[in-house]
Parts: C-alpha cells; structure tokens; sequence
C-alpha cells in the first residue's frame, strides 16, 4: 500500500460515532496522530455525521470490474469501502503466480487495504483448459507469505468430500499457517456438507437459499451475503442479519464497472436500513464480521488501529461524504482523491483465428439438452428440447430462444466446443467475451454462426476482451492485462463497459448483464449444466454429457 504522508500533529473529529466492537453509536471525539486513532472520548453532544470505520467486502474478484487493483480502490473508495478480501483466482487461471503478483503489486500503488488470498483451484477443475497451474506445493509457498491472509474458495467441493490427496494438501497448508479457508459450495447439503465443512472450509458466499444457508451455519459455517452483478442473493438471505448477526458479512463476488461506479457494500448497507434490521447487525456485517474472521488489518477504528473511516451525512440514507485511509482522504466532494496510474500488462493468448466450419454441429439425434440461464443466478438449469435442423445441422433458433454457445481455447489452438443455451433472448448478432469463468478462454453466444465467428475472431485480433456485433453495430472492448482487465481511469472503464452492456441489450438480451451471464456459462463448479472448452458438462455429475439425447 502506497504511504500517506501525515503530518506529526494530531487531528480531531467529532460526530456521532459508530462503535461497532462496543455495539452503539454516541457522541464522540477521535482524536488522530500518524494515520492511527490515538484517543476517543464519549461527549453528551457531537454534530449529526456518522463517523465509522470503513467498509468492507469479504469476497470479492477484482478481475470482474474489468479494472486493475489500483484503478479499483479509486473507484471503491467513493462507496466508503476500504478493504477487500480479494481472490485473484481469475487472473491466476490465466498467468499463475505471476498475476497473483500482480495484483498485489498493482494494489500497494495506491492507499487501500487489498487483502489477497492463495487460488485454491488453478485450474478449478481437470475438464476444462487454463493458462496455468498452481499446485499445492505453490499454495504453501503463497500461505506463508505475510500478505496473504487465506486460502481463496475450494471450488473443487467434489475433491474436497472425496478426500483428494492434492486439495486435501492445500488446505492442510491453510491450517498450518493458521489462516482461514473460504468456501464454494453450491447446493452442497447432508452428509457431503458435513465432510466440507469438517475439513477446514469456514465461509461461503454460494447460498441461493434460506434454508440452505441455515443448514451451513448450523454446521458452523459463516455465510457472506452476496449481491453481484450476476448472482443477486440479497433478498433470500437477508433475514439473516438479525436471525444470527455474527455470522454473516456483505460480499459482492463479481461487480461489473458500471455497476461498480454507482454502488458498492454501501448499496447493501442502506437496503438493509431501509427493511428495518438492527443497524448495528447491518454495520458489523460491513464491517467487524469480516475484520474478525480474516484478521484485517484495516482495523475498527478503536485505539491503537489505523484510521481508516467514512463520514456519512446520517445513518438513515447512509450516504457517505468523506473516506480516509490511513488517516488520509481519500474521498471527498464526490471526487476521489486517489491519483490515476496507468500499468503495464501482462497476458497468456496463443489462438488463430476459427471458422464457421469449426462450429458446425452435425445433428446425430433429434432432441438435444440446452442450458437455461436463470437472470441473477449463477445455477443454470437442463433442458431437453427439439433441435433445429437445417442441411443436416443444428443451429440457433431465435423463435425459440435455443441459441449455439460456443467456447475456443484460447491458449492453445484445439477445436472449439459447442452447446446450446436459453434465455440469453438475442435476436440478432452475437456476443463474446474473454472473461469466461475461470479458466477464461473464449466464449460467444448468437443468433447465427456468422456472426459468433466474427464476434469470437475480433477478440482473437485484440487478444482478450469484449465483443458485440449486429447487421449495423460492431463493438470491441480490449482488455490488455490477461483479456480481463484494463488500467487508467475506472470511470473510463464503467462508460466504455455500458456502451457494451447497451449493445448487447439492443440485441434483445433482457438479462440484468448479459456479458456477466454469458462468462458464467463456462463455470463448471457451479451446476447444472455448462460447457467447457472440451465439451457439455453436468456439475451434478460432475462429469461430461452428451448433447444429443436420441
């Protein structure tokens, strides 16, 4: 992190402070001295500003903002938020360590607590191809590193309940150097959850619903409350705030730029004063609860801890004012204070250019199965529906919302692997992206194979990135560091990402954020059904499936 100049005369704030170890909120003086709180002092008036430490998302991929660390934290610090805990697992499916090193590097350029974990799934699974591999010796190499304080989501449950000698390895490393383990565990429940959870794995930020998320902590696990920009949990899981406060924290998982600009935990922290929950349950989800489980070093502005705090108008709107790190502002007057710093990228793309042959599907039965997306869930769900058959071939048929989903290696050339999904409602045109969780290789969906071939080979000549394209509109978003990100200015970033997101809606997708449904498609630890660059993939079975039915 990037050293605040402070100057060696204490400072003092007054307001209504929210003591979130103490559990109330009272008149207060803070008094400050070298970035750290030095004294408070209970007062019987103070002026009507909250004052409280600053906010926290407990689970978070920098990757998905399409933006480095340090153009993050700029865009973040607006929302009040100043610690993360980050999982660079998507960059590492691509470079390995070196872009886990970079995004550490990238995060001490500026002021902000980036608190990163060792990729626990590099690749997430045996059935798909990455870009790299981070095998359990190099786990314990990152664990024992100081700046990194967990071991990032065991994806790979299945291995996990089967007792596999290589996860089973990993983890061990975790608990050796005494740091937590985060989990993934859609669905997971009875007897396997049970295994999962006895082996160490203390979080999870997969629940889609209630009773599950009670199951999991009934077994001891904390539950992170998810509101991203795909999977949106907030509504089911909210009510655990005040049935068992000190067990969940706010996360946001994947957050898209645009979204990014305009909310971050605040967004959480305001809906849930809204529906009346105990506000000091709110602000400890926000904040102690993830401090406390990971060991932030952010602190609680209680004495002794760096002063790292927001100052909102009052608690009812929770609008935030001001954000300091460190003792310093790094927010204020709705403009972040935090400088623009443009960074060198690095990248893995070793692909050529395919053709519409590549995709071509023979038909060897009449009914195939197809992916149904689900808006605001990362689950998708099996279909078996007639094929369109045309000169001895399958293709996409708009009328029936069934269209050809196609995903290309893109580190080493290999034929490209085709299914078929539902629900993405394009009428025209295709849509690409290089963001195709987690081993990010390319991965397009369209209305013919014309144009999937073309939106694919765009990002192909770019080596990573965005694309759309119709009769009348092509659009390309490069993403130079590992076809994911960009550096610069995050507010640049948001309006060239809108301009994508508007295109691919003018298309015809009604989906909240098509490209973020889209990137999903390919995660085959999530189930029911995904593809792979190798193939149609069941995450029940955990194994792949045939296309064809009969």
């Amino acid at each position: 992190m990037e050293k605040p100049t402070q100057s060696t005369e204490p400072s003092v704030i007054t307001g209504q402070f929210a003591d979130v170890v103490q559990g109330r909120i009272y008149p207060a003086e803070i008094w400050m001295k070298e970035g750290k709180v030095v004294a408070i002092q209970e007062l019987a008036t103070a002026p009507h500003q909250l004052i409280m430490p600053g906010l926290v998302d407990a689970h978070i991929h920098i990757e998905s903002s399409m933006m480095t660390p340090a153009s993050f934290a700029r865009i973040a610090v607006q929302h009040g938020t100043v610690a993360t805990v980050s999982d660079p697992h998507e960059i590492a499916n691509v470079c390995g360590i070196e872009g886990v090193n970079y995004m550490i590097d990238s995060g001490k350029k500026v002021p902000f607590y980036f608190n990163f974990g060792a990729p626990s799934c590099v690749p997430a699974t045996a059935f798909e191809s990455a870009g790299a591999v981070i095998d359990s010796f190099q786990v314990d190499q990152l664990l024992a590193r100081e700046e990194i304080l967990y071991l990032s989501e065991m994806m790979n449950y299945p291995a996990v309940v089967c007792n596999d000698a290589e996860v089973m390895a990993k983890i061990g490393s975790a608990i050796k150097h005494n740091k937590p383990i985060d989990g993934h565990a859609p669905g997971l429940r009875g007897e396997n959850l049970e295994k999962y959870v006895a082996s160490g794995i203390s979080t999870d930020h997969e629940c889609v619903s209630l009773d599950e998320a009670l199951e999991k902590i009934s077994l001891g696990m904390k539950i992170l409350i998810r509101e991203g920009s795909a999977a949106k949990n907030y509504d089911a899981l909210a009510e655990l705030l005040n049935m068992y406060p000190e067990q969940v924290m706010f996360c946001s998982d994947d957050k898209h730029p645009n979204e990014l600009v305009n909310a971050h935990i605040d967004e959480l922290v305001r809906r849930s004063i809204s529906h009346r929950f105990n506000v000091m349950n709110v602000l400890r989800a926000a904040t102690l609860n993830p401090v406390n489980h990971y060991k932030l070093k952010n602190g609680l502005m209680q004495v002794g801890d760096f002063a790292n705090y927001i100052i909102a108008e009052h608690i009812e709107e929770f609008r935030i004012n001001k954000t300091f790190i460190n003792g310093q502002c790094v927010y204020e007057n709705n403009q972040s204070l935090i400088e623009v710093i443009d960074e060198q990228p690095i990248n893995k793309f070793n692909c050529k250019p395919i053709t519409v042959e590549d995709i071509q599907v023979q038909a060897q039965g009449r009914r195939i199965k197809v992916i149904e997306v689900l808006d605001g869930q990362l689950i998708t769900r099996e279909l078996i529906a007639d094929a369109t058959i045309q000169n001895g071939y399958v293709v996409s048929d708009i009328e029936k919302d069934i269209l050809k989903l196609v995903v290309v290696n893109r580190y080493n050339p290999a034929k490209p692997a085709v299914a078929f999904v539902r629900n993405m409602d394009l009428k025209k045109g295709a849509i690409a992206s290089s963001i195709a969780h987690d081993s990010h290789n390319i991965i397009a969906v369209g209305v013919d194979d014309g144009y999937i071939v073309e939106a694919i080979n765009n990002l192909i000549q770019v080596q990573g990135g965005i694309s759309t394209n119709s009769s009348t509109e092509r659009k390309v978003m490069p993403l130079a560091v590992a076809g994911l990100m960009q550096s610069g200015d995050g507010h640049k970033i948001a309006r060239e990402y809108e301009e994508m997101h508007d295109a691919a809606l003018s298309n015809g997708s009604k989906l909240t954020a098509p490209f973020m449904t889209l990137s999903f498609l390919a995660l085959l630890v999530i189930p029911q059904l995904k593809l792979s660059d190798k193939g149609l993939f069941d995450g029940n079975k955990f194994d792949f499936t045939d296309l064809f039915v009969d």
